[in-house]
């Protein structure tokens, strides 16, 4: 395989082969030399690789048909899933911020996790999207350095970081994780695709459509901190683990900068494309 997407379907992890219309069960590709479960390949990476660097084309060619829609959340059981605030200059204007000395952190919670296709059932009346670049790691540590850090990453994915803005500004100051962790309020995948596979990873596409109309639109080099700076940053602090989920940040054009605002509604269907990792459809109801 060129490039290495896994993603998981029914609970297995899977190889999504090139042609993005078949998938191979990654157990039964290695010969059961390894497991079943995402979150346990995520800790054996460089195995998962050195396996997906030997399929052939007759093993594709082999694989099962790909429904979209079975498609799984790729990291089903993260121990942590951080996220940071404010990381796009255009993104901080729109929102009359300062670009922060500092990466902002918050936390999403599991409980709050999505299929790639999934839908989310909205909360009141200013639930909002968010485009987001996420990085989910295979080893973890202490103290990593930037230049390090990118060793320690699986492999990069699509995800919504979608947002009860009620909830979230209920107080003052704001607190952001419960505005941000409602049931399905975190969409991720379709797959993970190897970061070391992507020779554009540092300045990617992204776009996130809501019923057809393009709402963000970016490239990724207008990040404040960049996922080297940010692992470097976390791990000084907490420790990381295979498996931990990082949402970089979303760019300028979210609902709640908008005028008037331009909140999520029942029907609406949210797009988020990041070119090179495929793409999220999620239907609000």
């Amino acid at each position: 395989m060129v490039s290495i997407r896994f993603g998981s379907i029914g609970g297995r992890a899977v190889f999504i082969t090139n042609s993005l219309t078949k998938f191979l069960d990654v157990e039964r590709a290695s010969g059961g030399s390894l497991p079943s479960d995402p979150m346990q390949c995520l800790s054996r990476w460089a195995e998962v690789c050195k396996v997906a660097s030997k399929l052939t084309e007759h093993d594709e060619s082999s694989g099962v048909a790909l429904d979209m829609s079975k498609l799984d959340c790729p990291v089903p059981r993260p121990r942590q899933i951080f996220a940071i605030g404010i990381n796009y200059k255009a993104h901080a204007a729109e929102m009359k911020n300062a670009l922060p000395k500092e990466p902002l952190v918050f936390t999403k919670f599991q409980s709050s996790l999505n299929s790639p296709n999934g839908a989310i059932k909205l909360v009141g009346e200013k639930c909002d999207y968010e485009a987001e670049l996420v990085a989910v790691m295979a080893k973890g540590g202490r103290d990593i350095a930037i230049a390090d850090a990118w060793s320690h990453v699986a492999g990069l994915c699509v995800g919504q970081d979608v947002s009860d803005r009620a909830l979230q500004y209920a107080n003052t100051p704001p607190q952001f994780s419960l505005g941000k962790s409602r049931a399905g309020f975190t969409p991720i995948g379709p797959w993970i695709t190897d970061a070391a596979s992507l020779a554009s990873r540092g300045n990617l596409e992204m776009t996130c459509r809501v019923s057809g109309e393009i709402m963000q639109h970016t490239q990724t080099d207008d990040m404040i901190f960049e996922i080297p700076d940010i692992i470097s940053y976390l791990s000084s602090i907490c420790e990381l683990f295979a498996g931990d989920v990082i949402y970089t940040g979303t760019p300028s054009g979210v609902g709640a900068g908008r005028t008037p605002p331009r909140f999520l509604r029942a029907g609406d269907v949210i797009e988020t494309t990041i070119q090179d990792l495929g793409t999220l459809v999620n239907t609000c109801i």
